[in-house]
């Protein structure tokens, strides 16, 4: 009876050191079943590849990752470069933004352009209106004053430096711009006076002396104009008022 014991014993030694020798080979120790499911998270970081994956599937998709989606993307980019380029060339752009309309050509009044009278007026004592309407089809300038020459006269007459406007003066069609005339001094203080009964209007261009055109030969009185040494002209005006201020 007691030798059976013994042998018991020694065949459950004998079975406990082989399993123990198992554990050690399998690398779970001798941990219980308990134990064992603690390891299953090392499978489960394996199965978290899968995931990973699909965030590259994500990236593939994404037109900002590298590959195909991105350089779908910059070719639309292109076409839209394209397009612009060509829109920019089409007459229908150019008529919007005006890139083939240049500005309006401004030409000089002069006696090809306009008809000019001259007249002697009661007041201011002494002066003369010349009045110079545009009989052209469009817009005229009159630049700096009236170039003045009587008969044959042989000096200029000098501006009034204090008539000069601020800017040049135009006319439309059909309207009219005007310059005074002091003919002679009212005191008598001029000299070398005499009669004149031609009258020369020339116009200046766009530099100071500059010619502006054909000059205009307005009528004068049967009787003539007298002038003086002092004899001076006023910048054109684009009212009679302002000629006759001097």
């Amino acid at each position: 009876m007691r030798t059976s014991r013994i042998r018991l014993l020694a065949a459950t030694g004998a079975t406990l050191a082989a399993l123990a020798l198992t554990a050690c080979e399998d690398g779970t120790g001798t941990e219980d079943e308990g134990a064992g499911s603690t390891s299953r998270p090392t499978a489960t970081a394996t199965t978290d590849k899968p995931s990973d994956a699909g965030k590259d599937d994500s990236a593939a998709g994404d037109p900002t990752a590298a590959g195909g989606s991105q350089d779908a993307g910059s070719g639309g980019k292109d076409t839209g470069s394209g397009s612009g380029g060509k829109g920019g060339n089409t007459d229908d752009d150019k008529a919007e933004d005006g890139a083939d309309d240049g500005p309006e050509t401004r030409v000089a009044c002069n006696g090809s352009n306009t008809t000019v009278t001259a007249r002697p007026v009661s007041r201011p004592l002494n002066h003369m209106l010349i009045t110079v309407k545009n009989t052209g089809s469009g817009p005229c300038d009159l630049t700096y004053y009236p170039v003045l020459r009587f008969d044959e006269m042989q000096w200029v007459p000098q501006p009034i430096e204090e008539t000069k406007p601020q800017a040049v003066v135009g006319i439309d069609p059909g309207e009219s711009a005007y310059a005074g005339v002091l003919l002679s001094a009212a005191d008598g203080s001029g000299d070398g006076g005499t009669t004149g009964h031609k009258l020369a209007v020339g116009f200046q261009g766009r530099t100071p002396n500059s010619s502006g055109g054909p000059s205009a030969i307005p009528s004068l009185p049967a009787k003539g104009v007298y002038y003086d040494s002092t004899l001076a002209v006023s910048y054109w005006q684009q009212s009679m008022d302002d000629a006759l201020t001097y």
